[in-house]
């Protein structure tokens, strides 16, 4: 679940990001729409322990995220979020397996080979794990990106722009990936976003808009 009271964020020398409050159940799906400069990224940050309120409070599967310590913040993202970012950060010089395997040591969590295979295969990449990410086409980069994000089975699962640069048919199998790794996790799903292809198919969910004319100097 995400629920956020009265949350603001102000950047150094910059206006303050008021942002409305929002309530999210677990297992449900919220779209984070808004133009650029809105804060669909920063309250994304904010969600994940990234950066810390300027005021207000933000609580995600039951945890107050702003009253943990910074070392304790990154432990508790590292086995409470997946993310999945707009550039999806795969180390080239690692392999598929091992880019998964960096999700144990962020999360303060030995190591299982079994479960980055799991993931992998849950996937449908599989048979990639020696790879390295050049050597993936842009379809399999994104599923392994994915994989890494749903590893650890989080509470929540955060995608930004999904489906940028993406045609139909490849938003579509990007969003369908996205459904099916949330519900197997029972995930609470947040999609930043501001193409329409996400909210028509998305019809029913949450959706929480951020819009300038909330930024409040």
């Amino acid at each position: 679940m995400i629920q956020t009271r009265g949350l603001a964020f102000r950047y150094p020398k910059g206006p303050e990001l008021a942002f409305p409050d929002v309530d999210v159940p677990q297992g449900g799906t919220l779209l984070l729409q808004g133009r650029s400069g809105a804060g669909k990224s920063t309250w994304l940050a904010l969600l994940a322990g990234l950066l810390t309120p300027g005021g207000g409070r933000v609580v995600v599967a039951g945890q107050d995220v702003g009253a943990l310590a910074r070392g304790a913040r990154d432990g508790w993202r590292g086995r409470s979020i997946g993310f999945l970012p707009q550039k999806l950060h795969l180390s080239d010089s690692l392999s598929v397996e091992r880019n998964l395997a960096l999700a144990f040591f962020a999360a303060g969590l030995p190591e299982d080979p079994a479960a980055v295979q799991r993931a992998l295969q849950a996937l449908g990449v599989g048979a990639l794990g020696q790879r390295r990410p050049g050597q993936l086409s842009g379809g399999q980069a994104q599923r392994v990106a994915l994989a890494r994000a749903v590893l650890l089975q989080p509470k929540v699962l955060l995608a930004d722009e999904p489906t940028a640069s993406l045609d139909d048919e490849a938003a579509q199998a990007a969003l369908a990936l996205l459904r099916e790794a949330a519900s197997r996790c029972d995930a609470t799903l947040v999609i930043a976003t501001h193409d329409a292809r996400v909210r028509d198919a998305l019809q029913g969910a949450q959706v929480l808009r951020l819009e300038p004319a909330k930024v409040a100097a």
